[in-house]
């Protein structure tokens, strides 16, 4: 006999044991789908830059600390905010990444500031262009808009040829695109109308 003090145990209704397997079953294939989907995109989004048919907008990696020093000078790197070995060692693992979709050869830019060029060279795919219109104008805001301007015609430039990646400041990536970004991450845009249109996002250093 089982004791009347203790609650007796109820044995689920096996039709509600076999609709609770099928809707968890759905939602893994859900999930399945969505992350199949995200892939494809990316492949999509890989593919564009491989054929020179976008612009890879590429946050420098991981520099410890907040805009730069008072006594920044563009010129003296131990004047400025630089990668950490963290930050080194993510450049190298991106132009890995970047290489494994196909991109063997690119056009890089990038930022005269230290931190940007360590990131840019660190990618592997050989001589950096040094591009003011890629310099950071957090702590100038005035320039924005000029640099600004000044980096979209460069976008526009239809007489570059193959994978082109800009490495450059979160202050910059957001004026041209209005997104914000993590180091390292990269957002792919195209000229299109005399205007910039966001192809979507990349995160080598999840891959």
């Amino acid at each position: 006999m089982s004791d009347p003090q203790l609650p007796q145990t109820r044995r689920a209704h096996p039709g509600l044991v076999a609709r609770v397997f099928c809707l968890v079953l759905a939602v893994g294939c859900l999930a399945g789908t969505a992350t199949a989907a995200e892939r494809g995109e990316a492949a999509a989004l890989w593919q564009r830059l491989a054929q020179g048919k976008a612009v890879a907008l590429m946050r420098h990696a991981s520099a410890p600390g907040f805009s730069d020093p008072p006594d920044f000078s563009v010129d003296d790197c131990s004047t400025q905010r630089n990668l950490s070995e963290a930050g080194r060692a993510e450049a190298r693992t991106i132009g890995t990444s970047i290489r494994a979709h196909g991109i063997d050869n690119a056009t890089v830019r990038s930022s005269q500031w230290c931190r940007c060029l360590d990131t840019a060279r660190l990618l592997g795919f050989g001589p950096v262009v040094p591009t003011p219109a890629l310099n950071s104008f957090f702590e100038q805001r005035d320039r924005a808009d000029a640099q600004t301007r000044a980096a979209r015609a460069l976008l526009a430039d239809t007489t570059v040829s193959g994978a082109r990646i800009w490495v450059t400041h979160q202050v910059n990536i957001s004026a041209l695109t209005g997104l914000t970004t993590r180091p390292g991450e990269i957002v792919v845009v195209a000229p299109r109308d005399g205007d910039i249109e966001v192809l979507g996002r990349l995160a080598p250093l999840d891959d």
